[in-house]
């Protein structure tokens, strides 16, 4: 009776053995498992990347038009161009000097010119464009939008 429960005990240690041994995964399963990952990962990684550069072409657009937009309201108001994007913000048009998103700064291009509304041939701020030396993804330099 002895020998039969000795006999019964390692059959069933056996088996909790190789039922635990069947549990985990092969090598060759995770190679496989890791290798679609990676191919997958390389897959969406360039559209991502491309997303994300529309995405700061958009913003650049709509800052651009917000800004080019305060200039001529603020001339309309005033009689008279703006100095500095400064000047918008202290004056209530802006509440504050937009980030360029391909600078991270807020470093804008300024262009001044004559104020057509004065008399005495002042100057004023005429346009805004972006200070990224980036070319955008329709050839154009964003300083040149």
């Amino acid at each position: 009776m002895e020998r039969s429960t000795v006999t019964g005990s390692f059959q069933q240690a056996r088996s909790r053995l190789s039922k635990a041994a069947q549990a985990g995964f092969t090598l060759l399963e995770l190679m496989i498992v890791i290798s679609i990952i990676i191919i997958l990962a390389a897959i969406t990684l360039p559209q991502y990347q491309k997303t994300i550069m529309h995405t700061r072409e958009a913003v650049l657009r709509d800052d651009l038009f917000k800004m080019r937009s305060l200039i001529d309201q603020f001339a309309a108001d005033k009689g008279r161009l703006p100095q500095s994007i400064d000047e918008l913000v202290s004056e209530g048009y802006l509440r504050e000097v937009p980030v360029d998103p391909f600078t991270g700064q807020k470093d804008w291009a300024i262009t001044t010119g004559e104020d057509s509304n004065s008399l005495t041939g002042e100057q004023g701020m005429t346009d805004i464009h972006s200070s990224s030396s980036d070319i955008s993804t329709d050839g154009r330099p964003y300083s040149e939008w």
